[in-house]
């Protein structure tokens, strides 16, 4: 189809909704016009849901033609009985049968639909000449009784049948058909109601959430909130999103962690504490990130990075497990083997592995930029570049899309570290481990820096930077370093993308895809 004939095609869509949308209008204003506008109704005595009926129908109905053993008539008195249990469900009418005095319709509730039999003799006439000038999308009461149908279908006798919510517009019909994916992102509702098995993603990304809470609950951590307004911008390379406090006339930064507030609980005391944070950041948008995401960090006193890689390794594995029944499992077509140990290579080692050069051979810095202009590699920090800014360029360059399998990459150096404790053999590296899964990075942790004097010449580094690329507001966190100065115990601290998490899980290829309502640029009016 040609871009005239799609606009056209679209421009016809949006006639005719109008259309029937004044239509639906029409039947609204007649049914107020009675004193019967559906939207005055406040509640309905639902007492069942249309999976469980299905369910226990299917169970009671064995029960019966197994105590019947062959004999029809004790069945057929047995399944007459069953007109008498009288329930109540609601949902939404989602396809409709027009067989004159007798209408078939499927209901669509929280659970599963249902179908629903409508009869004039049974409601009356009156009611069910009502009942014909409703519209897919209508949301109902019904009352009656659970049987079979002929054809065999599990389905609802209406004994009764009211409307609770008048739906205006129209459901898509093709909806699947639509090739682009921005609809469906922006008006999520409707996706809900007529793409049943995008539920499915959201209700396995709260079992996941369950499951990291029990996780860490079990081991005896401590769930805590902390603030997501801040009064300063530190100087971590993620942009903020500014915001502006009226009564304290002050601008605030919403938060892009939630790190150093968690820290500061293990210097007074909390020895394993962990936030599910919702985090913001000004920056851009891809498959694997939003502006603004879920972030799961924790920190456990007394422990070092080590500790942190079998946490995290045994946490996916026990999550994989209890969601999915296998840690082994198929995203995007590839499997991915959660339950064997995960690979675990130095950044250095990685490199060698991946990009043939070798780290250690690099006596200067000199020699490291040179390497990297023989191989290809753009380094940011240009002629600045020390020999530990060239290795990440490597590891970025040739590493990370090799990563499908779960792989822990750890000792990484100071320069892209300002966090994590150095390696007392190696002071250059530091304590801190990324690790990948089809070749994405998951989660970040060290070996928390505890030294307030390494700390605070860290941070003005790294204010330093910022200023240099023209942005003032960077601060150093002095709250933060006085923290550390009255101590902190050795930690070791993780945290990791819940929205990632459940992409792995759900095999969804896009963060939006497991987001409710995703970020998404205003449509023009």
């Amino acid at each position: 189809m040609s871009e005239v004939e799609n606009s056209a095609a679209v421009e016809e869509a949006v006639q005719d909704v109008h259309i029937l949308k004044k239509v639906r209008l029409e039947k609204l204003d007649e049914l107020k016009a009675r004193n019967e506008n559906p939207y005055e109704i406040t509640k309905y005595p639902v007492d069942a849901h249309n999976a469980d009926l299905k369910a226990a129908f299917e169970q009671e109905e064995a029960r019966m033609i197994a105590e019947a053993a062959g004999d029809e008539e004790k069945l057929n008195a047995a399944l007459e009985a069953q007109k008498e249990k009288i329930v109540h469900i609601a949902g939404r009418i989602m396809s409709w049968r027009d067989m004159g005095k007798a209408n078939f319709i499927d209901v669509r509730d929280g659970s599963d639909r249902i179908q629903v039999y409508v009869r004039m003799n049974e409601i009356g006439k009156e009611a069910f000449a009502d009942f014909k000038k409703w519209d897919i999308g209508d949301i109902v009461g019904v009352e009656g009784f659970v049987f079979r149908t002929r054809k065999g279908e599990i389905s609802i006798h209406a004994k009764s049948i009211v409307l609770l919510s008048k739906s205006l517009l129209p459901l898509p019909e093709k909806w699947h058909g639509l090739k682009d994916q921005d609809i469906r992102y922006r008006q999520r509702y409707v996706d809900l109601i007529v793409n049943p098995e995008v539920k499915d993603t959201f209700l396995k990304r709260s079992q996941i959430l369950r499951e990291v809470r029990s996780y860490l609950d079990n081991l005896g951590y401590l769930e805590v909130d902390t603030p997501v307004l801040h009064t300063l911008e530190i100087g971590a390379s993620a942009r903020p999103f500014i915001t502006h406090h009226n009564a304290l006339d002050l601008d605030m930064y919403l938060r892009i962690e939630t790190e150093l507030y968690l820290k500061r609980l293990i210097v007074g005391g909390f020895e394993k504490v962990y936030e599910v944070g919702r985090i913001f950041r000004n920056e851009g948008m891809d498959t694997s990130h939003n502006p603004e995401f879920t972030s799961i960090e924790m920190y456990q006193a007394y422990t070092d990075y080590i500790g942190m890689m079998n946490l995290i390794e045994d946490m996916y594995r026990t999550i994989a497990r209890n969601v999915c029944g296998t840690d082994v499992i198929i995203y995007q077509g590839v499997q991915i083997d959660l339950g064997s140990p995960w690979e675990r290579l130095t950044m250095v080692e990685a490199v060698k592995k991946y990009a043939g050069v070798d780290y250690n051979d690099w006596a200067t810095d000199e020699q490291a930029r040179a390497v990297a202009k023989e191989k290809g590699v753009e380094v940011d920090e240009g002629e600045a570049a020390t020999k530990g800014h060239v290795l990440i360029a490597f590891f970025d360059a040739f590493v990370e899309e090799q990563l499908i399998q779960p792989t822990i990459i750890y000792d990484y150096p100071v320069e892209n570290s300002p966090l994590a404790k150095r390696k007392p053999s190696d002071p250059a590296f530091t304590e801190r481990f990324e690790y990948f899964i089809y070749a994405r990075e998951m989660g970040n942790a060290f070996s928390e820096l505890n030294d307030p004097i390494d700390q605070r010449e860290r941070f003005e580094r790294q204010v330093a930077a910022k200023r240099a690329q023209g942005n003032n507001n960077a601060m150093v966190d002095e709250d933060f370093v006085t923290a550390l100065e009255y101590g902190m115990p050795p930690t070791g601290g993780l945290g990791f993308g819940l929205d990632r998490l459940v992409m792995l899980l759900t095999d969804s290829a896009s963060i939006r895809d497991v987001l409710l309502f995703p970020t998404m640029k205003p449509l023009d009016k």
